[in-house]
């Protein structure tokens, strides 16, 4: 049986903030499952670091796992602080920047091949 999920112990309890790590002047990334449906990934952000404004053909959410994130999407700014979750939809821009250090779970579920949301 092959795994789905990788990068990551299997039947072993883990604190998921410290499954990533800060580095200076980077943005970490760990990616934990990628297939045409959906992708999971964990990042870690150094402050000042930034993904710049992209949309995407999956609705994307964002669980911050530590610190606080400004994204923006579409012409809306949000401070997403530890314990919170945004969901940024399919086709609308959107952008994230490391005001502080933070970490966070990206989950982003894709449309099925034939179907198109934007």
């Amino acid at each position: 049986m092959s795994q789905m999920i990788k990068n990551i112990d299997f039947s072993t309890p883990l604190e998921m903030v410290n499954l990533v790590n800060y580095q200076d002047g980077q943005v970490v990334s760990r990616t934990l499952a990628q297939n045409k449906h959906m992708n999971m990934t964990l990042f870690a952000f150094d402050q000042n670091e930034e993904i710049s404004s992209h949309a995407s053909h999956g609705d994307a959410m964002v669980y911050i796992l530590d610190g606080v994130s400004e994204i923006t999407i579409g012409e809306d700014v949000f401070n997403v602080k530890a314990g919170e979750t945004i969901v940024m939809p399919a086709g609308v821009p959107h952008a994230l920047l490391a005001k502080e250090r933070f970490k966070m779970l990206l989950i982003v579920v894709f449309p099925p091949a034939n179907v198109v949301n934007f």
